[in-house]
């Protein structure tokens, strides 16, 4: 059985803040938990009217503190934002509260617009070796060494699992050459999705800490009991992806009876990309599209994401999920 697992943006619904979101999200990892997911991450986002974890650690903290077996972690921190050794103390703190059960994964893109990034940064360096540095900076607070000037109190020993993140070939190489598992973010940039694959495992090179390499691929999915109910819940992240690539980030809307009719071809071409990692349908068709999906790509982890308006919907949905990949 293939491995599955949550992404979650604790997204701010329309009429809603950010504690209902909190509360939304740790009542989401309580029930996936108990439907066997085996992680459940979080993603950096800033200056976002929709997503409520931009102070990601502190997130995890909640979720982690709410739960009890579930692996909690970032999906990702994007590295480029923070000194590594902020990161190193916070991730050591959290897997110093609950061991065993942190991950921590990485990317480079800023997770925001270039102004609200331009405040975030202590730099915007376009070195495309700035990122690796950073990497290495980050596993070198975590490890035991006589030679490390500077430590990480809490960090230094512990065994905070790295991971990184991509949606294009550079997160592919950056993954390859440092032996770590990789985790494509294919539920919203699929195009290179396939590329990026053989790249990393025709690069991988093994490391302490992973003798083979370890793909997770995200993949949306809106599940319901009935086709038309499916559609229809799916058009609260159809709007907000086309608000998002117009430049009109908001709050996660209700669903919308003939919303994809209403759209041009561009903005259709946009969705037509986007979902072409998902699965919009019943029990059955979710079941035969993830079992698809897999195949095709050889994932040795699915994460799954959701972003339905409805949080009762939003439960059943990964219950759906959670159904098809355990049976």
């Amino acid at each position: 059985m293939t491995p599955f697992s949550v992404l979650d943006l604790s997204p701010i619904t329309r009429g809603g803040d950010a504690a209902q979101s909190f509360r939304n999200t740790l009542d989401l990892a309580r029930h996936a938990e108990r439907w066997g997911y085996k992680r459940f991450w979080l993603a950096e986002h800033h200056g976002m009217p929709g997503i409520a974890s931009a102070a990601t650690a502190v997130l995890i903290g909640h979720v982690a503190g709410g739960t009890s077996t579930i692996r909690v972690g970032a999906g990702g921190i994007m590295l480029p934002n923070h000194s590594p050794l902020v990161i190193a103390e916070q991730f050591g703190t959290l897997e110093s509260l609950y061991p065993g059960r942190i991950d921590l994964g990485l990317g480079r893109a800023p997770g925001s617009d270039q102004r609200t990034a331009q405040a975030l940064r202590r730099n915007l360096s376009s070195d495309p070796d700035e990122f690796p540095r950073d990497v290495q900076e980050l596993a070198d607070y975590f490890s035991v060494s006589p030679r490390q000037a500077v430590r990480a109190v809490p960090g230094t020993g512990l065994n905070v699992p790295l991971w990184i993140l991509g949606s294009s070939l550079f997160g592919a190489q950056v993954a390859a050459a440092f032996g770590l598992p990789f985790a494509f973010a294919s539920h919203f940039a699929p195009a290179q999705m396939m590329a990026a694959i053989e790249m990393y495992r025709s690069g991988f090179r093994a490391s302490r800490d992973l003798a083979e390499p370890y793909v997770m691929l995200g993949f949306n999915v809106f599940g319901a009991d009935s086709l038309s109910r499916a559609k229809f819940l799916a058009t609260s992240m159809q709007q907000a992806f086309v608000a998002l690539r117009s430049g009109r980030p908001s709050q996660l809307q209700p669903p919308a009876e003939g919303y994809v009719e209403g759209l041009g071809p561009q903005e259709r071409a946009i969705l037509d990309q986007v979902l072409s990692c998902a699965s919009i349908g019943t029990p059955e068709m979710v079941r035969a599209d993830l079992r698809a999906f897999i195949k095709r790509t050889g994932a040795d982890e699915l994460m799954i994401t959701s972003q339905i308006f409805d949080h009762a919907a939003r439960l059943r949905s990964f219950e759906v999920a959670a159904e098809a990949l355990s049976s």
